[in-house]
């Protein structure tokens, strides 16, 4: 653990607490792509299997049953709650997702660390997890409107992964034997893809104005 790990965890769960906010006080899930919400929970799903075969910590733990339990509640909330689905933005959410994750699936069973099926799994929910923003990215780019709140939760997620990149520099650079190319490129990939909804939130920061991003 180190300072960028912990700043990075800490403003993932920023994120995921912004949405869940934002669904439970307002009762709304307006600007929120359900598909995107639906490739997250398939991404904790794959990623913590290893809760039943492993211990690492007690924090580690906890963070996976949080992000588990979040992503679903979040999910059931978007599909079944009846005020909560009313907001739901299902014209313009349109982006075929699932026809992104067969691709990963295929990429985690040629590209992987040991073939294993945890270890596919993982690599699987790495490659899944660097794309699974584009239908919310393409959502906030048809509707245009942006709200704080919804605005907040994306350059959170972007945030995160920025911060898990500083994570891997300076465990390179202090951890002999530190090599995890499939992580550092998704992470990477990932992060690339929000190059463009940050340049627009800081210049809408910057000038005090409503955040919007070109159709």
């Amino acid at each position: 653990m180190n300072i960028f790990r912990l700043a990075g965890d800490m403003t993932h769960l920023a994120s995921v607490l912004v949405l869940l906010l934002k669904i439970h006080t307002i009762k709304s899930c307006a600007g929120i792509s359900l598909k995107t919400q639906e490739l997250y929970a398939l991404v904790f799903a794959s990623r913590y299997l290893d809760m039943f075969t492993s211990y690492v910590s007690f924090y580690n733990t906890v963070m996976k049953l949080i992000f588990l339990g979040s992503s679903f509640s979040i999910v059931w909330y978007m599909r079944h709650h009846k005020l909560v689905r009313r907001s739901y933005d299902k014209d313009h959410d349109t982006f075929r997702h699932f026809f992104i994750v067969l691709p990963c699936l295929i990429l985690a069973l040629l590209i992987h660390e040991k073939f294993t099926f945890l270890e596919v799994m993982w690599a699987f929910s790495l490659y899944l997890e660097a794309v699974a923003i584009l239908p919310q990215l393409v959502l906030l780019q048809r509707t245009r409107n942006i709200d704080n709140l919804t605005g907040q939760y994306v350059f959170l997620l972007g945030a995160y992964r920025a911060l898990y990149i500083l994570n891997w520099v300076y465990r390179f650079f202090t951890e002999p034997h530190y090599v995890h190319w499939i992580t550092w490129i998704s992470g990477l990939v990932q992060t690339l893809l929000y190059a463009d909804f940050f340049y627009y939130y800081f210049q809408s920061w910057k000038n005090n104005v409503k955040l919007e991003l070109p159709a």
